[in-house]
């Protein structure tokens, strides 16, 4: 028989080491997940149904007026059930002025369900957000963009496909997402104490930078002493992520963009971030190195530039908890070539070792900074080779297509707002298969050695490039419009345009539907539509050139190197992503303890069903479910001392 002395001596070991063991849980624990209630009723359906009741006058003014991308309310219907006094507003940047440049009235949109009843949420979704899929005649690109980001284990928003009605009249079929925004937050952190940043080149606002107005979704825009252009000027305010001072008001594109709250402390801890990558000094302490290669991984494989890695720098999320930062793919319904990548042989053969467009590596360091780490290089390397497996082998690709149309055929076919017809998605289809092949051959080759994998090696080795002469990237749809429902020849001597004070643009034709001018084999610019070209350009290198502007302005001194292709700008500048607007109207009553109120959640490690990704390895630090358990075994273990005492 044990003594009392031992068997209390026992007892304290056991409590001491239950205590460890919760804290130690507290502290690494990072196997479970939080799989809200919204994964299954929102995203867990095939096709999800989104019924918008409103009233046709303000829904009219509302389409008229896109460009304000002004809430109104609705009741909407989310999979049948229905939550009423719920915001709605058109979305966008060049998007949205190209829509509202249109006849068409099909314009990307953001739900907010607590924009007028507080607290109400759609089984814990704060907001969604329905892409049109504009320039993407296969409906598929921004799907498999961050499907393959799923695959990849990169922490994404759940998506899937929405089947909309307004007003009982079918509006076709959108892309839908869970924004990054207070649900999603709520997510992957438990407490909501990360912090998330929408990286916009432009839209940076004017005023003061102590100058804040808080938007009702949950943005925070600042002024910041004019407006950060498109191009070069995403580098010179941050979107770049180069370490320029310690100045908050250098990284505009950023801290000008902060979802929910932001301070100075917080803010501070990126800038401490952007400084330790830039150095090249302790990166993995301030950067999840790990995720940042598997993200680099598949948006270089589906060559996004209207991103981070051309001269835009921009459309991607900043993700910061705990001075670490992650950063979350957004915006790919340019992805795949459509947006600056020139003709089918470039986007195919889209070099993986320096990707980049219209700026040098080094103006993109967390491309440039991790590359140059032996260890960081070869692990980019061999999770483009994984995405290549899973993705891509055994004819994986085809197969993926062939499913996602036989989701989704039967509402293209029937759509009747949709940008291209069911003939011309059919044979979106063929092409995109065909396109994404012929990049996994590219990649292939890149990777052992027979493709050449820099933009200096494929100057020089031209002949070693995987031809692509099969590919016609205009069947698959470029950053524009492009089919014949409601548009006739877009830009195509126009008179009622309302972008650029109701002026057309030059007779350029079917804008979106056909590939923009290339330059000829002596690098000689084309003329522009209204005989303006490219003055003094000095580009050397597969250079696509912008189309004029409805003022007629061209790009004068282009000094861009490495396949640079100058963006629109839009008609005065503005960019209305993340408009400030005070919705002081219509309040009803507050409904958090409503029926639709807060948010609901089953806390466990099971994986979400549907097209909700599994958030493997997210933070739940503080989350409910770890504390549970933690709560579980200190309550087990002073139970079994308890027991063995009795016993002995």
């Amino acid at each position: 028989m044990i003594d009392s002395k031992k068997l209390n001596i026992i007892s304290y070991i056991a409590v001491i080491l239950a205590v460890a063991a919760v804290i130690a849980m507290i502290i690494f624990g990072r196997e479970y997940t939080y799989t809200p209630e919204y994964a299954k009723t929102v995203f867990g359906a095939d096709i999800i149904t989104i019924d918008i009741q409103a009233d046709e006058t303000e829904w009219q003014n509302m389409l008229d007026n896109a460009i304000n991308e002004e809430y109104i309310m609705a009741d909407v219907a989310v999979n049948g059930k229905k939550y009423s006094y719920v915001g709605i507003r058109p979305k966008g940047n060049n998007s949205l002025q190209q829509v509202y440049s249109s006849d068409s009235d099909r314009y990307s949109f953001k739900i907010k369900f607590d924009e007028y009843a507080a607290g109400q949420t759609c089984g814990g979704l704060d907001m969604l957000v329905l892409n049109d899929m504009l320039g993407d005649a296969t409906c598929m690109k921004e799907y498999t963009a961050f499907e393959m980001m799923k695959e990849l284990g990169i922490e994404t928003p759940y998506f899937g496909y929405a089947k909309i009605t307004v007003n009982g009249e079918d509006w076709g079929l959108y892309f839908a997402l869970e924004a990054y925004n207070d649900s999603y937050l709520q997510r992957v952190s438990g407490n909501e104490n990360g912090v998330l940043y929408n990286v916009k080149s432009s839209d940076m606002g004017g005023g003061d930078f102590g100058n804040m107005e808080k938007t009702s979704e949950n943005t925070q825009s600042r002024g910041f002493g004019g407006r950060g252009g498109g191009g070069m000027g995403a580098s010179n305010s941050g979107g770049s992520l180069v370490y320029t001072d310690d100045e908050i008001s250098s990284y505009s594109a950023i801290f000008g963009n902060v979802v929910g709250s932001g301070d100075e402390e917080a803010y501070t801890k990126v800038i401490t971030a952007l400084k330790a990558l830039n150095s090249g000094e302790n990166i993995e302490e301030y950067f999840d190195v790990d995720e940042i290669l598997r993200y680099l991984a598949v948006h270089t494989f589906v060559v996004n530039l209207d991103s981070y890695s051309s001269n835009m720098a921009q459309n991607y999320y900043i993700y910061e908890q705990d001075g670490v930062i992650k950063i979350l793919p957004w915006d790919y319904n340019y992805a795949w070539g459509a947006f600056q990548g020139g003709t089918a042989s470039a986007t195919v053969n889209f070099p993986i070792d320096t990707p980049v467009s219209g700026v040098e590596m080094s103006e993109r360091p967390l491309i440039s900074v991790l590359f140059e780490n032996e260890e960081y290089f070869e692990r980019y390397h061999s999770y483009l080779g994984e995405l290549l497996e899973k993705y891509f082998t055994d004819g994986k690709f085809n197969s993926r297509i062939d499913e996602l149309d036989n989701l989704i055929g039967k509402y293209v076919r029937s759509d009747p707002t949709a940008f291209f017809t069911y003939e011309e998605y059919q044979t979106a289809l063929e092409a995109f298969k065909n396109l994404a092949n012929l990049r996994a051959e590219s990649v292939s080759g890149q990777l052992d050695g027979t493709v050449p994998s820099t933009t200096a090696e494929q100057r020089t080795a031209s002949d070693k490039l995987v031809d692509a002469s099969s590919v016609t990237m205009s069947q698959i749809g470029t950053s524009g419009m492009g089919g014949d429902r409601g548009f006739g020849n877009f830009g195509g001597n126009r008179s009622d345009l309302k972008m650029g004070g109701g002026r057309d643009f030059g007779g350029f034709g079917n804008f979106g539907g056909g590939e923009m001018p290339q330059f000829d084999e002596n690098n000689a610019p084309p003329d522009l539509p209204d005989g303006d070209n490219f003055n003094n350009n000095t580009e050397s290198n597969d250079m696509q050139p912008p189309f004029d502007l409805p003022d007629g302005d061209n790009v004068e001194n282009n000094t861009n190197s490495n396949n640079a292709q100058t963006p629109p700008s839009l008609p005065d500048g503005n960019n209305a992503e993340n408009n400030t607007e005070s919705n002081t109207e219509n309040t009803p009553p507050d409904f958090s303890r409503g029926e639709n109120n807060a948010p609901k959640g089953e806390w466990d490690a099971s994986r979400a069903e549907g097209h909700a990704p599994q958030m493997e390895g997210a933070s739940e630090s503080s989350g409910m479910a770890l504390n549970v358990g933690s709560v579980i075994l200190l309550i087990a273990a002073i139970i079994g001392v308890s027991f063995v005492k009795g016993k002995f």
